[in-house]
């Protein structure tokens, strides 16, 4: 075992019963499940999935939260010869309505055999499960009760996974990940990574997103060391209690989007850090979102005097498309910022973008032009991604209320926006979020991250970029205004926009529309703007804001 390449069940035959996977509990305390438990858990699962029908290649629907149930229904369903589908439970959506709308679509989309929930989510499920004519939804509990497990592991299924998108620009895709793909990814993080057993980990990132689910859970159980997750909400209740864990078991690897980091930094202080050490972090993971060069500054320096090393920052690209991982910081190497060639597209002075890394084994990284030419380094353009861990396509219609400029072909066109240095990739933003200001691009998250800088936290603003009744427009989404933001927006918003229109909008707190992993959905907003939706929030953005 290490750093080699492993099958996705391999890890069956060598159980351990002293490594395993810790469950933060409603205290304070952890709840272990040794590898011998969890093989246990997953060959019953695989036998009970069986028995209530589920055949070679049907898909297994999971709606339920980070727990030793979820994990034993993801291998179970590979043990079965399925194909398991992760879907976001209740708790990651604060409207109903939206919940309802989005996981009606997923589950139209894959048409599962069966969906395993907890209890938690059954209700809602059941409803949602009725209303779009697929099977009820079953605990896991139930499902398990009383079956034996099987001998062994089948054959384990062509399609190992179906994930879908961040749905940051319409409705989420579903994404066909091939056993090999998913195998190639996960080993392709182990090398980078230089995973072994030896290192534990530690989590609180939700499992039905591809960071958590393939970064975190897979990568931990398929190479066997201890994993130590938490949920969601106990991270934004108390990034203290993760931290103490990070300093008590010694914890080697973490990660998490530029918004952890973040929280972290508004929530934490120097007197909670007493008597805490992270000298043992060697890989801090952070990706699915444009990275603040001023965040990882800041961390280092609350975290620095503990014992965090700069260089265990790792600054990481990757999609759903790709399985996960396309680019990462080598560890120990410590991450720098670049601007693009002066005068090019996306250079906003000030917003120098943060290095992601060189590519993974066996992956080609290209910037291209609109025309699909390759540009040299430092010139803006679309982000390509060859080689191994690509997916096989989309399921059902691929296009169906989706705005997103990602393909699948010979190559992953990513819709991204980026450019190379010296083969290292700095990611600006996505495409289809920006305005051609003076024949430049300027990049919504470029403009996100200048508002963030005067103040403005995350998840409370979002800018919208695109073309109104024949003008170009910029408009500053607020979600619970207060003084003073309105008046940096449109000092930001006026200096990179030239004479574009400027608008405000504003909505209660937790009213900006984001996925289910909190991205903004941008394109969404937009096409509500445009369509009247926001009417009686909306006002000119003028200088006498400022």
């Amino acid at each position: 075992m290490g750093i080699g390449d492993r099958g996705l069940l391999d890890w069956l035959d060598d159980a351990s019963a002293e490594r395993g996977l810790y469950y933060a509990n409603h205290g304070d305390g952890w709840d272990f499940w040794s590898y011998r438990d969890l093989r246990d858990m997953v060959l019953r699962t695989a036998a009970a999935l069986r028995a209530r029908g589920v055949g070679d290649g049907d898909v297994v629907a999971l709606v339920q939260r980070s727990g030793p149930g979820f994990a034993a229904t993801f291998f179970g369903a590979l043990a079965a010869g399925a194909t398991p589908c992760t879907i976001a439970p209740p708790f990651a959506f604060q409207r109903a309505d939206d919940y309802e709308r989005h996981s009606a679509h997923l589950l139209s989309t894959v048409r599962p055999r069966i969906t395993v929930c907890d209890v938690e989510s059954q209700e809602r499920v059941r409803k949602i499960a009725a209303a779009t004519e697929v099977p009820e939804p079953v605990i896991y509990d139930e499902l398990v009760a009383g079956v034996a497990p099987l001998d062994g592991p089948l054959s384990p299924p062509e399609t190992a996974l179906v994930q879908f998108t961040s749905g940051s620009s319409g409705f989420s895709r579903g994404v066909r990940i091939s056993a090999d793909a998913l195998r190639a990814n996960l080993t392709g993080m182990r090398r980078w990574l230089g995973c072994t057993p030896e290192y534990p980990a530690i989590s609180w990132l939700p499992v039905h997103h591809d960071m958590g689910l393939v970064g975190f859970l897979l990568n931990v159980v398929t190479t066997g060391f201890d994993g130590h997750m938490l949920q969601p909400d106990h991270f934004i209740r108390s990034p203290q209690r993760y931290l103490r864990r990070i300093s008590e078991q010694r914890i080697a690897m973490t990660a998490m989007p530029n918004f952890g980091l973040s929280y972290i930094l508004r929530r934490v202080r120097p007197a909670d850090l007493e008597g805490l050490r992270f000298d043992s972090l060697r890989c801090v993971i952070i990706g699915a979102e444009r990275i603040d060069p001023g965040v990882l500054d800041d961390v280092h320096a609350l975290l620095g005097p503990y014992g965090l090393d700069r260089g265990a920052l790792l600054p990481a690209y990757g999609s759903a498309e790709a399985t996960l991982a396309v680019t990462g910081l080598t560890p120990g190497e410590g991450w720098s910022t670049r601007e693009p060639d002066e005068g090019d597209a996306g250079s906003l002075a000030g917003t120098a973008v943060v290095g992601c890394g060189r590519p993974l084994e066996d992956r080609t990284v290209t910037v291209v032009s609109e025309d699909g030419d390759a540009l040299p380094d430092g010139q803006v353009g679309e982000i390509v991604v060859s080689g191994v861990s690509i997916a096989d396509g989309y399921v059902g219609d691929a296009g169906s209320g989706s705005l997103s400029g990602t393909s699948i072909g010979d190559r992953l066109r990513t819709g991204d926006a980026g450019f190379l240095r010296d083969g290292q990739l700095f990611v600006i933003g996505r495409l289809g979020d920006g305005l051609k200001v003076s024949g430049k691009m300027v990049f919504a998250e470029s403009l996100e991250t200048l508002l963030h800088r005067r103040g403005i936290p995350e998840r409370r603003v979002a800018v919208l970029l695109g073309v109104r009744d024949g003008r170009p427009t910029g408009v500053a989404v607020f979600a619970g205004v207060q003084d003073g933001w309105r008046r940096a927006a449109h000092e930001v918003l006026s200096e990179w926009l030239g004479d574009a229109g400027l608008l405000a909008v504003e909505v209660p707190r937790g009213g900006i529309a984001v996925t289910s992993s909190g991205k903004p959905r941008r394109r969404v907003m937009w096409k509500a703007l445009c369509a009247g939706a926001y009417e009686d929030t909306t006002r000119p953005l003028t200088p006498e804001d400022a």
